[in-house]
């Protein structure tokens, strides 16, 4: 008889760690997983840890670093982690973490609910059971696992608020997919390991998220400026376009002479933003505008909140922007 697969499980809170409060939904410590677990540790030598117990909406860069901590300092001890964790920002910690834990040697896969654990409809087990299988597969790296389908951590994005399937890899193949052959991998998909596991959790959160709309005032880049960000990434229309006419330009410029970094992504969900297409964004790159191609706006901000706080210039982030480091963009 084979060995179980020793698994940790970290607990977030979230919405699968709920019961009904007096003010709606509150999470709770991983007592209320406890009859799912049961059932998994027939095949999984499970431990569980109780990381902290929050609405994933009150989890932030702090948070993020506490949970690639505890990845770090105790996956040697298993075969691979799961971090159960609210939908609402998982794909942004789930981004972060990727980049926290470069060359990471085990499976770290999260996971979450739309419905929680104690009501009879949930999804939770079905996630826990795909999460579980991610974990006990061997294949290093951090993903998410979702509605019978695993995909990058790097790469996931949140694109429904009740309906099951919440997540979709955008830009990218799905790492694996539970079908009636069991959890099938893509192997094209698991990233490669390059080098010993890192924890590098040096991050800066003086990084702003500007969605541009038709006739936003140019004066925005130099408020943002007097507040110190060092970080904006600006979701533009299209392939990357931004309004330069009436002045259009000269926020960002100033932005960019501040020795701010300026990442621009698109508005469209699926596809890649290409400055060079256009004489608008060909204008933007010859102001220092970073392209941040096809990432998700989750990774490119984390992205940006890494580099910065490994204390990266412009020049040398330019150049990061450049580089797949995780399955994050296509180069």
């Amino acid at each position: 008889m084979a060995l179980k697969k020793h698994i940790l499980l970290l607990t977030t809170g979230g919405t699968i760690a709920s019961m009904p409060g007096t003010g709606g939904l509150e999470p709770h410590r991983s007592g209320v997983m406890e009859r799912e677990l049961q059932q998994l540790r027939t095949y999984y030598d499970i431990t569980v840890e109780d990381v902290m117990c929050l609405d994933s909406s009150n989890i932030r860069p702090e948070e993020w670093q506490q949970i690639a901590r505890e990845i770090f300092r105790r996956r040697g001890d298993f075969d691979g982690v799961v971090v159960s964790h609210g939908t609402d920002t998982m794909a942004y910690t789930a981004s972060a973490v990727t980049f926290m834990l470069p060359d990471m040697d085990v499976p770290v896969v999260f996971t979450g609910s739309q419905l929680p654990l104690a009501d009879v409809l949930s999804d939770g087990p079905d996630n826990l059971r795909t999460a579980f299988a991610m974990a006990a597969s061997g294949r290093p790296g951090v993903f998410l696992a979702f509605d019978r389908k695993v995909m990058l951590g790097c790469r996931a994005v949140k694109v429904r608020a009740t309906g099951f399937s919440a997540f979709e890899s955008v830009n990218a193949r799905y790492a694996a997919r539970v079908t009636g052959l069991g959890l099938v991998i893509d192997e094209r998909q698991i990233p490669r390991v390059k080098g010993p596991a890192r924890l590098v959790e040096e991050i800066c959160d003086d990084v702003f998220l500007l969605k541009l709309t038709p006739g936003l005032s140019p004066r925005i880049f130099g408020a943002l400026v007097d507040m110190g960000y060092r970080g904006i990434v600006i979701e533009a229309f299209g392939l990357g376009g931004i309004n330069v006419l009436n002045e259009g330009l000269s926020g960002i410029r100033a932005a960019v002479e501040a020795g701010i970094s300026v990442v621009v992504t698109t508005q469209c969900l699926y596809d890649s933003s290409d400055l060079r297409v256009y004489q608008v964004g060909n204008r933007l790159l010859e102001l220092g505008v970073i392209q941040g191609r096809d990432m998700t706006t989750e990774a490119a901000m984390t992205k940006l909140m890494w580099a910065l706080g490994q204390g990266m210039g412009p020049k040398e982030i330019r150049k990061l922007f450049m580089i797949d480091l995780a399955g994050e963009v296509t180069v």
